[in-house]
């Protein structure tokens, strides 16, 4: 199992940025998957997480309206856009497979994940 963040960078408040998250050896229709990010000093945050039956979504309140989780079966690829970014989005961000998923960030057991991608919102 393996996962790879990528997108990541330098944006304005205000801005916006799409992550990418490209896996493999494993089919990416079969999992639940989703994001967290992790900020120096600060506990992980669970951000949003996409089932594999429906593709029903999920996002924490910090996100909600902001962040919008999608994935491309296909190109096995998981996608993150992020509008109306803040300084307090600031921190690496991280794919992750998930085992159990629900309504709210405590449902969510983030199990694999690979390498990050620094996000840094500035002006």
């Amino acid at each position: 199992v393996q996962l790879q963040a990528s997108g990541g960078g330098l944006v304005q408040p205000g801005g916006s940025l799409k992550l990418s998250c490209v896996v493999s050896g494993f089919n990416l229709g079969s999992y639940a998957i989703g994001w967290f990010r992790q900020a120096p000093g600060k506990e992980r945050e669970g951000l949003s997480c996409i089932s594999p039956t429906d593709s029903s979504t999920y996002y924490a309140r910090s996100v909600r309206g902001r962040f919008n989780i999608s994935r491309d079966n296909a190109e096995n690829t998981l996608y993150l856009q992020m509008n109306s970014l803040k300084p307090e989005d600031t921190a690496v961000y991280y794919c992750a497979t998930v085992m159990s998923y629900g309504p709210g960030p405590s449902d969510w057991d983030f199990r694999s994940w690979g390498q990050g991608t620094q996000v840094t919102v500035s002006s």
